[in-house]
């Protein structure tokens, strides 16, 4: 299939890049009609927040709807005329845009306790008429350009919340792991316009995936930081699967195949292979929908979305642009770079038989190292970071000080407790819960009961002394729950949930990190079924499974050290420790099995080859595969960290641990497992490797990729594309 589809493009390559032409600038435009319509929804049935949040919808749907904050600070007092006239004046403008319901001013009657201690800073809240996934992107620029023009001498205003959270973009940073891949493809093809056409694919899958997460925001949730993610994943996987197709390319033109012929054969070998680690990372990312949260599947959606177009540009795009280069594709060398080399003599090749000289001490060292790594994991602590983590250079990150500066840290997290009551009778027991919570550690505030007008339902409010992200608010939504409420309303009709969105984000955190183990080792026991019927091995899946537990625990690792932990947090730009971000491991391990299994596929199907073809010799065929391999999938990788890499330093902070990780994984997987674990263990383990008992004999016989000649020496295209017949036994 795949090579009639390669001779196709071929054949009709005009139509077929002016199809992709079409379709960006479609999709583009449509995008851009639609906008945008970011949001964080969540269901989280059978919680105690999710409780909350439904008494508040049937029984006061005033308080049901999503709220913003606007911040502001006089250093004259916010009691001058002048001052009090600009505020106003910014509130009345604000209660006008459509979709706000209405603006709780703090020069109300009922808003004293809006204004800090010496008079100096205060906030109004934005109360809006529909749920927070339903503010559209009008509303929210319309917002952001009204507080914006109401800063001025002697008056700051900030606006805190999800209405002013800046949405997320492409920056500078991103643009150095370009660069660097750019290098990276130089390198390794000598070639400036071999090097051009991973790039190219990459940004033309992109900018198709981006259209399409805009597009998906509109029909499920999607978090606004999805094309930061998208761009992080479209680039690292576009380049390194054009990167594989590009060189098995070369090597065909090489072997003295026309230009049609190598184009074919690209595709149907080392195509395969994309093919194949593609459908992965899209199986496993659309795995996150059976997390039962709404922009958690969203998010899994949009990735995968990226990569299938990326993978699909890859197939079809890239063969129709290889057929307008032809024999020209080695044009405007560099000297001295692309080189062609017998594996044989290479530093792969000494590397590997010096790993089976000594095995053991290989082996113990690796992982020793892998285990370290991933010691911290054991302390990971799940949950959602506030805005003390934005920079100072985002208004919501100066809405945040303010408010911390005027009303303590606890501020811009309330917990909110919904009570349900059977009437005024009810008010006294609410009375008793109040000051209960009042005497609790760590409450700053509790404001008096609030009831509806059916008086069936009341809502208390809760200050904690600490911020969101810490884990002493978690304490204290625990000792709310299991404690002071139990304590003040048993034996009464009253029932009391503890909500707001500090309370959703922590029963988030519970849910996944209950759901994580299972999710995990569903995917382990996946692959290790593919790569049983890939390999017909035993031992080459268990051990591949095994290798990519301790790679991807090695990356959790290194995030909890770096953002739980705080080493070395300033050379990347996190203002404070906190939590990982709940949904973070699952969605990283999705991923990583994806990129991880690809890496597998190329070492193990190369060895399995040699083994095949050389008298089941074990130790030729582990040298010889190791070898031959490890040009390419450095270079993959050093590409993936690189573009990974540059995304730590960008300003959110789950895109920072999103990048680290990613990083780590893929050079920790590339360098420690691929060229050390791997080699060594497959040595000591000697013809085991390959023993697949008669009663699996019924398993499919899953070839990865398709025929090709026997290997030649070449360049760098005899390291990522020899046949590797892996499901041959």
């Amino acid at each position: 299939m795949l090579a009639r589809l390669a001779r196709s493009s071929y054949h009709h390559r005009r139509l077929m890049v002016l199809g992709w032409l079409v379709a960006l600038v479609l999709m583009s435009m449509a995008a851009g009609s639609a906008g945008t319509a970011w949001s964080q929804s969540f269901h989280l049935s059978g919680t105690d927040s999710q409780a909350a949040t439904d008494l508040l919808h049937t029984r006061f749907p005033s308080e049901a709807g999503s709220s913003s904050d606007i911040v502001f600070k006089a250093p004259a007092g916010l009691q001058v005329p002048s001052v009090k006239q600009r505020l106003d004046r910014l509130f009345l403008d604000v209660s006008k845009v459509p979709q706000v319901g209405q603006v709780a001013s703090p020069y109300a009657a009922a808003g004293r306790r809006q204004v800090s201690a010496d008079g100096h800073i205060g906030y109004a809240q934005i109360k809006f008429s529909v749920d927070r996934q339903a503010v559209t992107t009008a509303t929210k620029d319309r917002l952001v350009q009204l507080v914006h023009d109401a800063n001025g001498p002697g008056l700051q205003v900030e606006g805190g919340g999800d209405a002013f959270r800046a949405r997320g973009s492409l920056g500078s940073s991103e643009l150095i792991g370009v660069l660097a891949a750019i290098v990276i493809l130089l390198v390794a093809f000598g070639s400036l316009l071999a090097m051009g056409l991973p790039i190219l694919i990459a940004l033309f899958g992109i900018g198709v995936g981006f259209a399409v997460v805009q597009l998906l925001s509109h029909l499920t949730s999607v978090p606004d930081f999805a094309t930061q993610l998208a761009a992080m994943i479209g680039l690292g996987v576009g380049i390194d699967y054009a990167l594989f197709i590009v060189t098995r390319y070369r090597q065909g033109l090489h072997d003295g195949l026309d230009p049609e012929e190598s184009v074919v054969l690209a595709i149907d070998t080392a195509g395969r292979a994309v093919f194949f680690a593609g459908i992965t990372v899209v199986i496993s990312l659309l795995g996150m929908l059976l997390i039962g949260i709404t922009f958690i599947g969203g998010l899994g959606v949009g990735a995968a979305a990226v990569v299938a177009v990326t993978m699909l540009a890859s197939l079809t795009l890239l063969p129709a642009v290889l057929g307008f280069v032809g024999h020209t594709i080695d044009k405007l060398r560099l000297p001295g770079a692309g080189r062609a080399r017998d594996p044989r003599t290479t530093v792969g090749y000494r590397w590997a038989q010096l790993l089976q000289r000594r095995p053991w001490p290989f082996l113990v060292l690796g992982l020793v190292a892998m285990l370290a790594l991933a010691a911290p994991v054991f302390s990971i602590r799940l949950g959602s970071s506030d805005e003390s983590n934005t920079p100072t250079t985002k208004t919501t990150r100066r809405a945040y000080d303010l408010k911390a500066e005027g009303f303590g840290a606890g501020a811009s997290g309330p917990l909110l407790l919904a009570a349900q009551t059977s009437g005024p009778k009810d008010l006294a027991v609410l009375a008793r819960l109040t000051a209960q919570v009042k005497a609790t550690p760590g409450v700053a505030f509790v404001s008096p009961p609030v009831a509806n007008a059916h008086a069936d339902a009341a809502i208390i409010q809760v200050v904690p002394t600490t911020s969101s992200q810490d884990q002493a608010t978690v304490d204290l939504i625990k000792r709310l729950r299991n404690d002071v409420i139990p304590r003040a309303t048993t034996g009464t009709d009253v029932k009391v949930h503890v909500g707001g969105v500090t309370a959703s984000f922590d029963d988030i955190a519970t849910k996944l990190q209950t759901r994580l183990p299972l999710f995990i080792g569903v995917v382990l026991a996946l692959s290790f079924l593919l790569l049983l019927a890939v390999f017909r091995s035993i031992v080459v899946p268990l051990k591949a499974v095994v290798m990519n537990l301790l790679s991807i625990g090695a990356a959790y690792g290194a995030m909890v050290a770096v953002f739980q932990w705080g080493w070395g947090k300033n050379i990347i730009g996190v203002g404070k420790v906190g939590p990982i971000e709940s949904f973070l491991p699952m969605m990283l391990f999705a991923i990583l099995f994806g990129l991880s299994m690809d890496y597998e596929v190329f070492l193990l199907s190369r060895m399995k080859e040699e083994y095949d073809n050389n008298g089941n010799d074990n130790r030729e065929a582990v040298a010889h595969g190791l070898a031959a391999t490890a040009r390419v999938i450095t270079a993959a990788a050093a590409i993936m960290v690189c573009v990974f890499g540059s995304f730590v330093f960008g300003d959110e902070r789950v895109i920072k641990e999103f990048g680290l990780g990613l990083a780590v994984a893929v050079f920790i997987d590339a360098t420690v497992v691929r060229m050390i674990l791997v080699p060594s263990a497959m040595e000591l383990l000697g013809d085991a490797n390959w023993w697949f008992p008669r009663w699996l004999g019924w398993l499919p016989n899953i070839h990865i990729e398709g025929k090709a000649p026997a290997y030649v020496p070449d360049d760098l295209a005899d390291e990522v594309s020899e046949p590797v017949g892996a499901g041959r036994s």
